[in-house]
């Protein structure tokens, strides 16, 4: 989380994989307490993140090594000042270390660009900053029209509700197909597989 990010870049994630976890936990008879997946807010700073559009939302925590980092999702917006957070950007390189993925959405492809976690990958991002970012990081394969992009440890999306579609997709990697459907229904999304 940072000041200028696109709300649903983490709040699209945040809501499938929430979801999926009430799902499973309603359909293995653990109730909508068992969690599958955990998800929480990570910031530079224990303070309030002003998004896009003004809507201020709370970390969790703040930057902190953790072995419990499975996924790391990257979310877009402006980067333009997190970009030059030298702090935040060694501490996405330090975490892909430990991660089993490295995700991001629309923009926040640029963060794990300048991370050095994309050299030679076929990525996308939003299409209005696809040239930008092959411009920027001449060593990425940036592919338009795709809703997201699945390169093993480094999964990309286009811009804002495709990572709603690729977070989609992780669940269906991390806990199955019937799970991932299951969750696009109980949201009433229509998933772009």
């Amino acid at each position: 989380m940072f000041d200028d990010v696109e709300i649903l870049d983490f709040s699209g994630p945040y809501e499938v994989f929430s979801t999926a976890a009430r799902v499973h936990g309603k359909s293995n008879g653990h109730g909508p307490a068992a969690h599958l997946f955990k998800c929480f807010l990570v910031a530079p700073a224990m303070q309030p993140v002003r998004a896009r559009g003004g809507m201020k939302v709370l970390p969790d925590c703040v930057l902190t090594p953790s072995a419990d980092l499975d996924v790391l999702l990257v979310p877009g917006g402006d980067v333009a000042v997190i970009l030059k957070n030298d702090a935040v950007i060694q501490w996405i390189a330090a975490q892909s270390q430990g991660t089993a993925i490295m995700a991001s959405v629309c923009t926040g492809a640029f963060l794990l660009a300048k991370a050095g976690l994309l050299n030679g990958l076929d990525v996308t991002t939003h299409w209005e900053d696809q040239d930008e970012l092959q411009a920027g990081f001449p060593s990425l394969n940036v592919k338009p029209g795709v809703a997201w992009i699945d390169c093993g440890k480094v999964v990309t999306s286009g811009g804002i509700s495709a990572g709603i579609d690729m977070s989609l997709h992780l669940v269906e990697r991390l806990a199955g197909r019937s799970l991932a459907d299951a969750t696009a229904r109980q949201m009433e999304y229509r998933w772009l597989q």
